[in-house]
């Protein structure tokens, strides 16, 4: 929504790296480890509670900007994007980083808040704004050339967040225009993007929007997706199961509030879901910014605030995903789950029913890929997860 700082929904980003779940302790990041001059990894609230087994290793990235959209493909190929019209892509772990952004990022002073990468060569970068600040940039050459496929037309338009079903398949959501939230679907690895039907949207509330915080307002697994919203009278999720054609809405017990409603989800499977958020304009504070759904996003229970995180939260992932997959039973690391925002990072090892605080630092966004994670954050903050048994 909002572009200013969080009005409009701001994306965040997280990068983190390998991780292997287990509940002994490791020894947190400490100064000594860091390079004196590297201001952008600096150990903020790094170890916080060791005991838990997680922490985050900080990379240094030479960068300030505020990166919000984040993918991680594997523990050593992420990418990240930010706010500063910059594409920052890995290959090795994180032990360099390039910008390998498209010119108009700096020229045309762009927002890249959201990232889809499919491999060390292959991405999407989603740049937010009203009418023509919003669009789709595409690279099939690890960023060495860039090919827009997308530009918004409508002066009302503002698109938040982007989410693949598959390597061909995907969406872009946007805030309500003429009382719809706008829908882009791919077929083409977003080669081309059409509008799904506005007959497909049910009709959006009042002040209702979307939040660019962390490229994660919007997720999809199997043939469905979903997409979390705040700014009226309810937060609420949609849901499609036709790859975005058409849609239906549910109620969430989540707060909603002008700035504030749900900014991240995430499914487990096609039935298992978290949604998260809080508001930003209070974000040491959390009340009702926490519910699951058992049933595919149909109904959501509210996680209760002695057991969930202490403040707002951007960003949310599932460890080792599994993507839609419903017909085995969930290992003990597949019930692990990561949210971060800019008061800090929670872990919860019972598939989203409680939470522990392990980080106080300052993180947009989290993405894992396989058994790696990687977050993303303000100053150029971008780190792995590590953790071992």
């Amino acid at each position: 929504m909002l572009n200013t700082s969080f009005a409009r929904p701001v994306g965040v980003a997280l990068a983190a790296g390998a991780l292997i779940a287990g509940t002994a302790s490791i020894a947190p990041v400490a100064a000594a480890d860091l390079d004196p001059g590297d201001s952008d990894r600096a150990p903020t609230g790094v170890g916080l509670r060791p005991d838990i087994g997680l922490s985050w290793d900080l990379q240094s990235t030479n960068s300030t900007g505020s990166f919000r959209g984040l993918d991680a493909v594997s523990d050593q190929v992420a990418w990240a994007s930010s706010d500063s019209g910059e594409v920052l892509r890995t290959v090795d772990g994180g032990d360099t980083f390039v910008d390998v952004a498209p010119q108009e990022g700096v020229d045309d002073e762009l927002l890249f808040r959201d990232v889809e990468a499919h491999s060390a060569d292959e991405a999407l970068v989603l740049a937010v704004g009203n009418g023509d600040a919003s669009r789709v940039y595409r690279t099939v050459d690890g960023g060495e050339t860039w090919t827009e496929t997308f530009r918004g037309a409508d002066p009302a338009g503002f698109f938040n967040c982007m989410s693949m079903f598959d390597r061909r398949h995907g969406i872009v959501m946007g805030d309500p225009v003429d009382g719809k939230f706008q829908i882009l679907v791919t077929s083409d690895a977003g080669q081309t993007w059409t509008y799904a039907p506005a007959s497909g949207m049910p009709d959006a509330l009042a002040g209702e929007f979307g939040f660019a915080a962390s490229g994660t307002c919007a997720t999809t697994t199997g043939r469905k997706a979903f997409f979390g919203t705040g700014g009226g009278a309810e937060a609420r999720v949609f849901r499609s199961l036709d790859l975005g054609q058409t849609w239906a809405v549910s109620s969430t017990p989540i707060q909603s509030t002008e700035s504030g409603g749900i900014f991240s989800l995430d499914f487990r499977t096609n039935r298992l879901g978290i949604a998260i958020g809080g508001d930003f304009a209070t974000p040491d504070e959390a009340t009702d910014a926490l519910a699951r759904s058992t049933d595919g996003g149909v109904s959501w229970n509210l996680v209760d605030e002695s057991v969930a995180p202490a403040g707002y939260r951007s960003g949310l992932a599932w460890f080792a995903d599994r993507r839609g997959d419903t017909r085995q039973l969930i290992t003990e690391p597949q019930k692990l789950a990561i949210a971060v925002g800019p008061s800090g990072s929670d872990v919860s090892f019972n598939r989203g029913r409680s939470w522990e605080q392990f980080d106080s630092g300052a993180f947009h966004g989290v993405q894992c890929a396989g058994s790696a994670c990687w977050a993303s954050g303000p100053e150029g903050r971008i780190a792995t997860l590590v953790g071992g048994p």
